[in-house]
């Protein structure tokens, strides 16, 4: 008998992982004699479970289950065979090391401990077969019920450690997204002492790792997929293996349930260091990461330097800055000044436009807020309008509307007319120099006030027929309370395009009154019609 299980166990597993197929210990099972080595595998079973003289049988069982190249259907029967035997071997107390046992049987309660050792190791190993790694799955968690109720000859309530070093490592390190996915809905989603230790195995193993991409990433994806926050301790009632007698115990309290996913995102968040990882912690931070945190304030750091780095991870992070001055009164106050800096060229032609001017809308729509503020936020938009792509100018017509209802003080951005007849004939013969600074970067310095919307007046006269239309709404009588700006936020050239297309021709549009027989190359001399300015500009 071997004098140390998890030595063995641990071969086992870098042979299988190797890259060559590991040696045989028997002949091969070919297709023919399937059949037979199946009963066999079955006999095996049934001998142990009949007589201890036959536990050597298990080293047998070891080795079919190694073979699983060469006949996984085989490997796989051995594997449910060991289960089999190990969870009424457990139930039976087999495995205990009782009082008044001879030191001959306790001999071998300790062998059979080391080959169940050896085994568990040998199913996380099998559990990376991608083929094999849904039934292994299942196989462990049947093991982990069963140890948790016979193997742990204490009264107080004990876990099996096993979970949290073993099982979450390998989920997270060696096992594909499918098993991953199936362990979240099966068990985790499932079962509260589950996600309980699940969580706190995370939080320990990501404060062991290097700054690996596969494995934030990995980890990402599985602690994002963990919902179901719970809201009281009435809710904590679904428990996979027997729950603690002693009521204080951390697994009936929601506390103590959202400081584990609190801790795990934390230690997360901590390898965030890189914009694409911050990118997508905030794609899912006021959804999915914020409900189970007690303190959200400790995100305030995070989300202000997030905030603070501009282009595309400002944007994203201005909803969990908002989330926290709303929920936790986060004192920011900046947070005006930093939103109009993000109103750039660039943020009419981002693909988070509509995330952003959602926020914008919301952050906008106080009436409390200075009439100043407000017209640097319109006059702003509206100049970068006279730039912009159709898809984003009309969203922009209908929010300067909405503004103007929401801030009647602002309309005399519409209706400034000069009075002074001098005046307005040197502006008739000069011009009007736009007193707006397009340059400052305190909104309540720009001189909008003292400004007026002639943008809006230009889209009138837009290439696009839709913008031009809905431009006219600024020059028309304010009848409508306000617009829906969902049914504006997320157009495209596509959705435009496709709008036009589906639209009647009643009667085909002329575009030439005399088709051309020649378009880049020149004309026939005999023909009387002049080449085109392409053709005369080829020629050298």
């Amino acid at each position: 008998m071997p004098s140390s299980a998890t030595k063995d166990a641990l071969k086992r597993k870098r042979k299988l992982a190797g890259s060559e197929a590991p040696k045989k210990r028997r002949r091969s099972v070919g297709s023919d004699d399937g059949m037979d080595v199946g009963t066999q595998i079955l006999e095996l079973e049934a001998q142990i479970l009949e007589s201890k003289k036959h536990y050597n049988n298990l080293t047998k069982l070891f080795d079919y289950i190694e073979d699983y190249m060469d006949n996984s259907e085989l490997s796989m029967l051995a594997a449910v065979a060991c289960c089999r035997v190990f969870i009424k071997l457990l139930a039976a107390g087999r495995l205990l090391p009782k009082k008044g046992l001879s030191e001959k049987d306790l001999v071998v309660v300790q062998w059979l401990r080391e080959r169940y050792v050896a085994y568990r190791a040998l199913l996380l190993t099998l559990m990376s077969v991608d083929e094999l790694s849904l039934t292994i799955l299942t196989l462990i968690m049947k093991l982990l019920k069963v140890e948790a109720q016979y193997l742990n000859n204490k009264e107080e309530y004990q876990f099996p450690p096993f979970f949290a070093t073993n099982l979450i490592k390998t989920l997270l390190e060696e096992c594909g997204s499918e098993v991953r996915k199936e362990f979240i809905s099966e068990f985790v989603d499932e079962f509260d002492d589950i996600r309980y230790f699940t969580l706190r195995a995370v939080k320990t193993l990501v404060g062991t790792w290097s700054e690996d991409r596969q494995f934030f990433d990995t980890t990402f994806e599985f602690l994002s997929a963990i919902d179901g926050v719970p809201d009281s301790n009435d809710e904590l009632q679904d428990f996979y293996i027997e729950k603690p007698k002693v009521k204080s115990h951390p697994l009936f309290s929601v506390i103590q349930h959202k400081r584990q996913a609190q801790d795990a995102w934390l230690a997360l968040m901590a390898h965030g260091s890189t914009k694409d990882r911050r990118k997508k912690i905030l794609n899912v931070l006021v959804e999915t990461i914020a409900p189970w945190f007690l303190k959200p304030e400790l995100l305030a750091d995070f989300l202000t330097d997030c905030y603070n780095m501009g282009g595309a991870t400002s944007l994203l992070a201005l909803s969990g800055v908002f989330y926290l001055i709303e929920n936790r009164n986060l004192d920011y106050p900046s947070f005006y000044t930093k939103l109009y800096s993000l109103l750039d060229r660039d943020i009419l032609h981002s693909k988070h436009r509509s995330k952003f001017f959602r926020l914008m809308d919301t952050f906008l729509s106080s009436s409390h807020l200075p009439a100043a503020l407000v017209a640097s936020f319109i006059k702003r938009l509206a100049r970068l309008a006279l730039s912009a792509p159709p898809s984003a100018v009309v969203f922009v017509v209908p929010w300067v509307y909405n503004m103007f209802r929401a801030h009647p003080l602002c309309t005399f951005l519409l209706h400034r007319e000069i009075l002074d007849s001098e005046l307005k004939k040197l502006v008739e013969n000069e011009g009007f120099g736009d007193p707006f600074n397009p340059d400052e970067a305190d909104p309540m310095e720009t001189g909008a006030t003292d400004s007026c919307l002639w943008e809006l007046v230009q889209l009138q006269n837009h290439y696009h027929p839709n913008v031009a239309t809905i431009a006219k709404i600024i020059s028309e009588q304010f009848t409508k309370q306000s617009y829906n700006l969902e049914d504006f936020l997320d157009h495209s050239y596509n959705s435009l395009l496709e709008a036009e297309m589906s639209k009647d021709v009643r009667k085909a549009p002329v575009v030439e009154f005399q088709i051309p027989k020649r378009i880049f190359l020149p004309q026939d001399k005999d023909s009387g019609v002049a080449d085109n300015l392409v053709v005369k500009l080829w020629e050298f």
